[in-house]
């Protein structure tokens, strides 16, 4: 028969996990307060102890659950106990997500004052070299751009970091940072920790664990692709010639809340944009033929309410936390499941609700089946007004005659800029591109040289 002390400890029950319970130190405590950060989310309380303790971490966890703060903290935490310049490099796909994680560790290391640089392609180069030498605790960069100035930029180097972090590890690969991330390895300290977090484990991700990692603590956390249980999705069948006619519908009909419109290719979030806005509807597009000022604008008028509707390619379905989106329509179905499960989290985030709606042609009936197998859940059909549809049809399709001239006068004005930029060099800018050149299997056009 157990003591009274053994039989009451045996039904306690264990106390929550909170940040100061994990060992964080004060000035950290306050941050995350201010953030009202209140409890760990699941990643965070299985990596930050381990991550503290000072091993390498393999987090696999989807967008949004919080992975951010797991990496930053157990840096932020290091820097406070010896400060030095140019102690973490993170590496991340995107520039959007560069200046997102760029955002969240000075917000975190605010009391502490860490200083960020953020190296991202589409920006000038002697300015982030200027940024460099100033010699900024946290690096986020994509690998392409920090790749040119470890090649080009005098006395710049990261011989002595201490942190190495590759973010959306999955995506990083995919868009083919592979050769660069080799590079930057071979001239980074040995000696140092490394996070890698990633969506999913693909055999690119496990074989770059292997050469970039020792002896790490595997973190994972909703294994299982899923949706959330406060999303609302939904389906609309159409004909194919129809597609645009439905989607200014769906747009007049919800025309009091926010939504992001997914497109398969670049042409089409610059065509529909241009369609809403004409009818209008206050759009903006955001995709990866933008410059680097256009895209921050466009997601900074979105998450202002400025503008009601973002018209992105998947370059915005990954990573970006954009707090208030009410619905997200996909005008096309993605060929890949995990990229629906992506698209559609940028809505019913942290507990809110949120609808999703998929525009599905006679073509796209095996995409959908697909996905719902995946997600495990039957879409429900949106209702529609057929004749309010019909009535749509001539205006939208004016829309479109103006979308199409706009889009050619703004070609013509391209071309002669573009050739200037490929005489300056874009390289390895270029990578940081949308996944619609592969996904859609378009050939990248190549210009013969000529006049």
């Amino acid at each position: 028969m157990p003591t009274p002390e053994e039989a009451s400890t045996s039904t306690s029950p264990t106390p929550p996990v909170t940040f100061k319970s994990i060992g964080l130190i004060n000035p950290l405590l306050e941050a995350l307060e201010s953030l009202s950060f209140k409890t760990p989310t699941e990643i965070q309380a299985e990596a930050l102890p381990h991550a503290l303790e000072g091993r390498d971490i393999i987090g696999v966890a989807a967008t949004g659950s919080g992975k951010t703060a797991a990496f930053a903290l157990p840096i932020l935490q290091k820097l406070w106990e010896e400060p030095k310049g140019l102690f973490a490099c993170v590496l991340a796909p995107t520039r959007e997500l560069a200046y997102q994680i760029s955002q969240q560790f000075e917000s975190l290391g605010s009391s502490m004052g860490a200083r960020c640089a953020v190296i991202v392609g589409g920006m000038d180069m002697p300015t982030q070299a200027i940024a460099l030498a100033k010699r900024p605790h946290i690096v986020v960069a994509t690998p392409g751009r920090l790749m040119d100035h470890l090649e080009k930029t005098k006395g710049f180097s990261l011989r002595n970091i201490k942190f190495l972090v590759l973010d959306e590890a999955d995506r990083l690969l995919d868009m083919d940072f592979g050769p660069s991330i080799d590079k930057i390895l071979k001239v980074i300290p040995k000696e140092r920790t490394t996070y890698l977090f990633s969506a999913t484990m693909t055999t690119k991700v496990a074989k770059l664990q292997r050469a970039s990692l020792s002896n790490p603590v595997r973190v994972e956390v909703s294994t299982k692709y899923q949706t959330v249980s406060t999303l609302l999705q939904y389906y609309l069948l159409m004909p194919l010639k129809d597609k645009d006619a439905f989607l200014v519908y769906l747009a007049n009909t919800l025309a009091q809340n926010s939504i992001m419109i997914f497109t398969r290719t670049v042409h089409d979030a610059s065509r529909l944009s241009i369609i809403l806005r004409t009818l209008g509807f206050p759009a903006v597009p955001l995709h990866g033929q933008l410059s680097q000022s256009q895209r921050l604008g466009a997601l900074g008028k979105f998450k202002s309410g400025g503008r009601k509707v973002l018209v992105a390619t998947d370059v915005a379905s990954r990573g970006l936390d954009i707090p208030s989106v009410d619905v997200v329509i996909n005008f096309d179905i993605p060929t890949h499941s995990k990229d629906y499960i992506h698209r559609v989290g940028r809505t019913a985030r942290a507990g809110r609700a949120g609808k999703s709606i998929t525009l599905v042609t006679q073509y796209d009936v095996e995409l959908i089946q697909r996905i719902e197998q995946v997600i495990g859940k039957k879409m429900e059909l949106w209702p529609t007004d057929d004749q309010e549809i019909a009535l749509l049809k001539e205006r939208v399709n004016e829309a479109g005659r103006i979308a199409a001239a706009e889009l050619r006068d703004q070609a013509l004005n391209g071309n002669n800029k573009g050739r200037k930029r490929r005489r300056d060099g874009g390289g390895r800018d270029d990578q940081d591109r949308d996944d619609d050149v592969v996904e859609a299997g378009m050939p990248v056009k190549r210009k013969r040289g000529g006049r």
